[in-house]
């Protein structure tokens, strides 16, 4: 295939299998600029035999990479982070045009996070130690191993395709499992050229493959395919609960990072510039399409009013428009069709209750754009309330009390991310309890960082991604118990016979 980087034309491979291209002559897809509806790459799509061929390469490199030292396998994760960065004209470019998003957004956010988070992996592959014991047992020393669990089938979306490859991929690879990788047929290229530098970087051919494919064949095939030994996803809820069905066949683990409807809580004792200030930037973050995007503003009476006015005139003065310019804030949406649901779910917020103050058009701009959205006055049982709509769009309503406002966060299904704004440590620490969510943010809203986990609760889906914690998504425990007394009669050994 082929893919446009910063004006240059360069030859990109399809799928990347057993440390090589496969399937260059495939069913061409084209990938496509949402800011232009340009297409700026065809990739071949994969086969469900590719997918076979994949997992049979991972299984086959599975013995050597799990028994490496630690230290190489940090070594080759270090090496990657290197090549990442040396690399970082061609990810941005690679990114920016395949997503839309906002060039500074990629540059400052997207690379120097994954980069980080690959260097964060590279060393704690060293800290994967198990737990040694005395003598629980008069008779025997107890150990534990903690081993690779296998060989890793992972699906990712197309909202941050970097970032996400890198989250569900280099854990795996530290804890010394295999994995296999079907990116979002709309947004692969930033993760073959993943692939590429760590094979550069000195992995094993087979360590890690990409099979690029639509969800419904190469995802399904995948999903449940009897060769891996664990699945994780990020996407919708919808399509994780297909994905976990799926692994369930083969009783394989799974780990799932879903949907979100992240609650925005600000008490009346709240900085109300900071909370206007974050209720901007963390809704239309990455044009509003990230599941832990503020998305229901829930706001104490004696503010309401001020943080509508505020919002709404910081939103107007967001800048919509060519992605590749560093002064444009909000890039497209992913596709027409995905504008035209966010336009829809808008479109009929009026009819629900809701009042739209600012936005709730197209902008005359080609591409997928939408302009940034503030909906007040939502009814608690209306579509833009409860559902996801994965666009720049922020709905708000009033509290009466710390109850009230609590009780609002969690009128939800899911439960992956929150704030709470307020200057008062008590009321934070009440929030920070309460509030179901797998993350909760007081007084800002969006930062992460590689050493602390991100994950959710309920429909938000379970276990985690970054930090020490996600290791155990591809770890297995092994208890070993060891004779102590080298005594061929063992006393528990009569309760099963007696000498005769």
């Amino acid at each position: 295939m082929t893919a446009t980087a910063s004006g240059q034309t360069r030859t990109v491979a399809g799928s990347w299998i057993d440390g090589a291209v496969s399937g260059a002559d495939g069913r061409p897809h084209p990938v496509v600029n949402p800011a232009t509806g340009s297409v700026v790459a065809h990739v071949a799509m994969a086969t469900t035999a590719e997918v076979d061929r994949a997992v049979g390469a991972a299984r086959a490199a599975l013995r050597e990479w799990s028994r490496a030292a630690p230290v190489e396998r940090a070594g080759v994760l270090g090496k990657l982070a290197e090549l990442m960065a040396a690399n970082a004209d061609l990810f941005i470019a690679e990114e920016v045009s395949q997503t839309g998003k906002p060039v500074r957004l990629a540059t400052e956010f997207d690379l120097p996070g994954s980069i980080d988070n690959v260097a964060f992996f590279a060393g704690a592959a060293r800290r994967l130690e198990g737990k040694a014991a005395a003598e629980y047992s008069a008779d025997h020393t107890s150990s534990i191993r903690r081993e690779a669990l296998g060989v890793v089938a992972t699906i990712t979306p197309w909202n941050y395709p970097l970032q996400m490859a890198v989250w569900k991929v280099i854990p795996a690879l530290a804890a010394g499992c295999t994995v296999v990788i079907k990116p979002a047929e709309i947004t692969p290229l930033t993760t073959l050229t993943l692939a590429h530098l760590a094979a550069e970087a000195g992995l094993p051919a087979g360590a890690l493959n990409v099979v690029t494919g639509a969800g419904t064949d190469v995802g399904a095939a995948l999903a449940g395919h009897p060769g891996v030994d664990v699945v994780t996803f990020t996407g919708s809820t919808a399509v994780g609960r297909k994905v976990m069905a799926a692994a369930a066949v083969h009783g394989h683990r799974a780990q799932l990072e879903l949907g979100g409807k992240a609650p925005f809580v600000v008490f009346a004792d709240a900085d109300l510039d900071a909370a206007v200030q974050g209720a901007v930037a963390g809704s239309l973050i990455n044009t509003g399409q990230d599941c832990t995007a503020a998305t229901r503003a829930i706001v104490a009476r004696e503010l309401y009013d001020d943080f509508v006015a505020g919002v709404a005139e910081v939103m107007g003065k967001v800048v919509v428009g060519d992605p590749h310019d560093p002064d444009t804030d909000l890039g497209p949406l992913i596709s027409t069709a995905h504008r035209d649901k966010v336009a829809g779910m808008v479109a009929r917020a009026p009819g629900q209750g809701g009042r739209i103050v600012t936005g709730g058009s197209v902008p005359d701009l080609p591409g997928s754009f939408y302009a940034p959205t503030l909906i007040a006055d939502v009814d608690e049982n209306s579509e833009v309330y409860r559902d996801e709509i994965f666009g720049p769009v922020l709905t708000v309503r009033s509290f009466t009390d710390d109850d009230d406002a609590l009780r609002q966060a969690n009128d939800t299904e899911y439960g992956l991310a929150a704030s709470a704004w307020t200057r008062d440590v008590y009321r934070a620490q009440r929030a920070s309890r309460e509030i179901d969510a797998g993350c909760v943010w007081i007084n800002d809203h969006i930062p992460i960082i590689s050493e602390m986990p991100h994950g959710g609760v309920g429909a938000s889906g379970f276990g985690k991604d970054m930090s020490d914690y996600s290791f155990e998504e591809y770890l297995t425990i092994k208890h070993v118990m060891s004779d102590i007394t080298g005594v061929a009669d063992k006393d528990w050994h009569r309760t099963i016979f007696t000498k005769r």
